[in-house]
């Protein structure tokens, strides 16, 4: 997140973009629900071709702000504080959420197990499987989002008092900004939504609700 957000160049930004959403991807892999298992072995494939997909073009739409900057030199001083400073943080957000959503996409398709208040699975539904996968890629997007967008009014608010006379130290200055506002928001982000979410009665499949007379139900939304 730190280098992806002081590059200037649209080759680096790529490149650095590419190895942070290799890692979030990774990281989805790992944390998401393991309930899928139809043909196990094509599955597997399915995520990595459509996780490799994912980051590719995650860092392609991260790095096209700073590729539109070296194409077209603007020097209106509005249009570079828009794909500078502002338009990056709405697009990490968005391809972060984006990559959830294509690793787990297979849980859309098979679903993930439910169970009733006793720990019981009642049965798979696909329905808890798009809920758990938009919430984590909600979570994903605020996440990310947020620490891209707030250091940079921060930062803007910084030089606007002149509180950093050293036009050296503000290099420095952001870094610990970035690393501070991260820290806060990795809790943030992660408690937005119970690790054990709820799903009521009305929103299951109808065949997973003739053999239980519960009206809430749990999954495991990964993180």
């Amino acid at each position: 997140v730190i280098v992806s957000s002081v590059q200037r160049h649209a080759r680096h930004s790529f490149f650095w973009q590419f190895v942070f959403h290799t890692y979030t991807t990774a990281f989805t892999l790992v944390n998401g629900n393991g309930t899928p298992k139809a043909e196990e072995y094509s599955l597997q494939q399915k995520q990595l071709l459509l996780g490799l997909g994912a980051i590719s073009y995650s860092a392609c739409v991260g790095a096209l702000p700073l590729a539109f900057m070296n194409r077209y030199t603007l020097k209106n001083s509005l249009m570079q504080l828009v794909v500078r400073k502002l338009l990056p943080a709405p697009l990490l957000g968005l391809t972060s959420a984006f990559t959830v959503a294509m690793v787990r996409s297979p849980e859309f398709d098979n679903g993930i197990e439910v169970m009733d208040r006793n720990g019981k699975v009642i049965g798979v539904s696909k329905k808890a499987g798009e809920k758990a996968v938009m919430e984590t890629a909600l979570s994903r997007a605020v996440l990310f989002g947020t620490t891209f967008f707030l250091p940079e009014v921060l930062m803007y608010c910084v030089q606007r008092a002149r509180f950093v006379k050293n036009p050296r130290a503000l290099g420095p200055v952001r870094m610990f900004v970035i690393m501070s506002v991260l820290a806060g928001m990795l809790p943030a982000s992660f408690s937005m939504f119970p690790q054990c979410g709820e799903i009521k009665r009305a929103d299951l499949e109808p065949e997973i609700l003739s053999s239980t007379e519960e009206t809430v139900f749990f999954y495991n939304r990964g993180i």
